[in-house]
């Protein structure tokens, strides 16, 4: 085994065919994990997940990277200590062409205006 697949493992995820629209409009219904889709998917790169500064506990963003790479939205992967985030954008945008585009998009709108308002 080399040493770069000793590093690099991936996580447990739903293969293309077995994403649900339910259980990814599910995933995305929550504040704090449309918040790190709109973040990853504006980054360019994967993320750390120490990268996203969201206000809970560890143990809660636990929880949300857990459902969103069960409901097939992001894939995680273990590098060395690190915990690596992407969204699976292009299965994504096969399986329910335009949805996640438009998601963030709109996640994008509100808090444009959110911050223009201060009505958050």
């Amino acid at each position: 085994m080399t040493e770069a697949a000793e590093t690099h493992t991936a996580l447990p995820e739903p293969s293309a065919g077995e994403i649900r629209l339910e259980a990814v409009l599910h995933a995305l219904a929550d504040p704090m994990r449309l918040r790190i889709v709109t973040e990853l998917a504006a980054a360019e790169a994967e993320q750390n997940c120490l990268a996203f500064e969201l206000p809970v506990t560890k143990s809660t963003m636990t929880h949300h990277f857990r459902v969103l790479r069960e409901a097939g939205v992001i894939r995680q992967c273990r590098r060395g200590t690190s915990k690596m985030n992407s969204l699976r954008s292009r299965e994504l945008a096969e399986l329910f062409p335009g949805l996640l585009d438009a998601v963030v998009r709109a996640a994008a709108e509100r808090h444009g205006e959110c911050r223009a308002t201060g009505d958050c």
